[in-house]
């Protein structure tokens, strides 16, 4: 796929994205789009996708109910909780002290009709400063991205104060002018300042990590001040340790799902993920970047979650005293 196959008006949208984030970098991810839509197989790492094999999700429904888990994984898919986290920050400016960061991940609003009304009675009254997406808005990982953007503009208007987001391994660049028209912000390799008095905490996004791999922390830290605090959204855990040589001091990311489907004790079976089991689900620290990996919101491959119920988080921020 090409600039030039789009459609007129879409062509010109995202050649207005071109001048922003770069020939490059489009041209990779509309280019990778194009060549790997629907994949189940390929070379290198990574080479098995499940998410892409369909057929595999109706076989795994049918195992669902042959054991009489179904039901129950279904409701569970519904069952948001709110997970609150405590981050300290060598670097945290004090005029951020408490400031609070909703995180949300792998919504895939297109799955389910009841995951938007779930997600906003969920996220109704939370005080926060700004929210997050790292990624994964839509179900498949190919074809109209429609439906996933017309449950966003459901969603988006319940968001209090700014919204950033990152796009995942199931999402395409043609929809960055649909959610930036509704007001989130898409960091593509990019980073925002924000500032209260002569303080700034800097907002940085890569693109997807995982599959498509046009992530690039070098753009995305490049305007950045050295010994600045700055929080890295990443789809993926996977970039940790280039994360963390960027001098992040904190990264929130997703796509792990924590597992999904899990056995007891939330002991997940599969993360498709090349990072650390550790770093599949919750807090973790790699030298000093603190990291956080949301469960998600909604489901992926069957709307099931069995021993690992959805999340949305709230991230608190403090200044760590203890090393300064």
């Amino acid at each position: 796929m090409k600039l030039v196959d789009l459609e007129p008006a879409e062509r010109a949208r995202l050649t207005a994205l071109e001048a922003r984030i770069g020939r490059v970098h489009l041209g990779q991810r509309l280019g990778l789009e194009g060549d790997h839509e629907a994949r189940v197989f390929r070379k290198g790492t990574h080479f098995f996708h499940l998410e892409n094999w369909y057929s595999a999700h109706s076989l795994m429904r049918l195992a669902l109910r042959a054991a009489g888990v179904h039901g129950r994984g279904l409701r569970n898919a519904l069952r948001i909780q709110l997970r609150e986290n405590t981050v300290a920050l060598r670097r945290l400016p004090s005029a951020f002290e408490s400031y609070t960061v909703l995180h949300l991940s792998d919504l895939h609003l297109d799955m389910n009709a009841a995951l938007v009304d779930a997600l906003i009675e969920r996220i109704r009254g939370l005080a926060y400063d700004v929210c997050v997406m790292t990624g994964d808005f839509r179900y498949r990982t190919f074809g109209p991205f429609a439906p996933a953007m017309a449950a966003l503009a459901r969603l988006v208007p319940h968001l209090g104060g700014p919204a950033y987001a990152v796009l995942g391994n199931h999402d395409s660049i043609r929809m960055v002018p649909q959610i930036e028209d509704l007001g989130v912000r898409v960091l593509l390799n990019e980073s925002v300042a924000v500032t209260r008095g002569p303080d700034s905490l800097f907002l940085a996004g890569i693109d997807d990590a995982h599959y498509f791999r046009t992530h690039s922390l070098h753009k995305a830290a490049h305007d950045i001040p050295r010994e600045a605090c700055a929080v890295l959204l990443s789809h993926t855990p996977e970039p940790y340790r280039h994360a963390a040589h960027a001098e992040f001091s904190l990264m929130l990311s997703g796509h792990t799902h924590g597992g999904q489907i899990c056995l007891p004790g939330g002991i997940p079976v599969l993360t498709d993920c090349d990072a650390p089991r550790a770093y599949a689900r919750g807090s973790w620290r790699y030298l000093e970047l603190v990291g956080y990996t949301s469960v998600g919101c909604g489901s992926s491959i069957v709307d099931v979650r069995l021993n690992c119920l959805p999340e949305v988080t709230l991230h608190r921020l403090q200044r760590d005293t203890a090393a300064q």
